[in-house]
C-alpha cells in the first residue's frame, strides 16, 4: 500500500510540473497582420507593431489576417524580420 501511495504521490508531482499554461500573446502591425508569440518581447516603437493579450480578438469590421512564424520578429510590409 505504501508504494501505491507513493506511486501516485509522484506521478502527480510530474504532472504538475508537466502542466503549464499556454499562453501566447497576439501582436498586430498596422498592416493588418497579427500572429502569436510564445513570450513576451519589448518591441522597438518604430516598428508599428501592438501587443494585444492572447484572448483579443479582431471586431468584424476590422480587417486583419493571421500570419504565423515561428522565432523572434515582426512582419513589415509583407516580409518577415527576425531580430
Amino acid at each position: 500500500m505504501k508504494f501505491v501511495t507513493t506511486a501516485a504521490l509522484l506521478g502527480a508531482t510530474m504532472l504538475g510540473f508537466t502542466a503549464t499554461t499556454a499562453s501566447a500573446d497576439i501582436v498586430c502591425n498596422g498592416e493588418g497582420d497579427c500572429w502569436h508569440v510564445r513570450h513576451r518581447y519589448n518591441y522597438d516603437p518604430g516598428f508599428g507593431v501592438v501587443v494585444h493579450p492572447d484572448n483579443w480578438r479582431w471586431r468584424e469590421a476590422e480587417h486583419y489576417r493571421w500570419r504565423e512564424h515561428e522565432g523572434r520578429g515582426y512582419w513589415r510590409r509583407g516580409v518577415w524580420i527576425g531580430f
